[in-house]
């Protein structure tokens, strides 16, 4: 066990493509060619289901995240299922915003708001931080490697902003928000490993909860990240879960994990 007390935990995603739960590899996304997207697994089961089941299991700070336009009605089904228990992403604006925390979601989450033209605007950050309130504001600062730094994409992961991944711009984006959430979008979906890099270094910049996403395919990675990020860092898996067609990790392993009963 690190030297810190808090322990790296398991959240729990939502992604929705199509009206679907869908887990895909993120670096296919593409609304220029949309025969490259590679999709792992579609839920028979609905939004609801599994907002659902995560409310059961009392797994908060799940994120909701809708992946292009047709999935509002499916979001609106897994807010109503567990209000307040999720937070939710894709497309949010301060025209929008208020809205889906109405409709129950706990927090939102933005990332392409805040690069009008792929550049960060502080002024629409300042914006919605105002808005809707630090508290529940939470960043997108998912990223793509580009040489041996990490660079904000937005729009689907598709498109490189002009923000990399640091510790400055992580200290300045934590003045107005209350989370980030990271997804390391050219290992997403792969289940081939975390980008343990990444990491590590989040451990060292943070200063506000975060969630990584990215990679995960056994459930020792959970210890993994505590270990890199000095417990500083949570972990989402998705492809490799079996609730999400996987083989590789046990969903109700990582809930006990959670209750710190393994």
């Amino acid at each position: 066990m690190s030297s810190t007390t808090r322990r790296s935990l398991f959240r729990p995603c939502i992604d929705l493509h199509d009206g679907k739960v869908k887990q895909i590899v993120g670096g296919t996304l593409s609304d220029s060619d949309p025969a490259t997207l590679k999709t792992n697994f579609v839920a028979s089961q609905s939004p609801g289901d599994f907002a659902r089941l995560y409310k059961e299991k009392g797994l908060e700070g799940g994120h909701l995240i809708k992946l292009g336009p047709g999935n509002d009605e499916a979001a609106r089904q897994a807010l109503e299922t567990w209000p307040g228990g999720l937070q939710i992403g894709g497309g949010i604006t301060d025209k929008n915003a208020l809205s889906w925390l109405e409709l129950g979601a706990s927090k939102v989450i933005v990332t392409s708001y805040l690069f009008p033209e792929m550049k960060f605007s502080l002024e629409r950050l300042r914006l919605l931080s105002t808005l809707v309130g630090k508290e529940r504001l939470v960043v997108d600062v998912s990223c793509r490697r580009r040489g041996d730094r990490w660079m904000v994409a937005m729009n689907k992961w598709q498109d490189i902003t002009d923000m990399e991944v640091r510790q400055e711009t992580l200290n300045l984006l934590s003045e107005h928000c209350s989370e980030f959430l990271i997804h390391a979008a050219d290992v997403e979906g792969l289940c081939q490993g975390i980008d343990e890099e990444l990491v590590a270094k989040l451990g060292q910049w943070v200063r506000i909860p975060t969630t990584y996403a990215g990679g995960a395919k056994d459930i020792s990675d959970l210890d993994l990240v505590e270990r890199l990020s000095d417990g500083k860092v949570d972990l989402t898996y998705g492809s490799a879960l079996d609730i999400f067609g996987g083989t590789l990790v046990k969903f109700d392993d990582l809930v006990a994990r959670n209750a710190g009963e393994r």
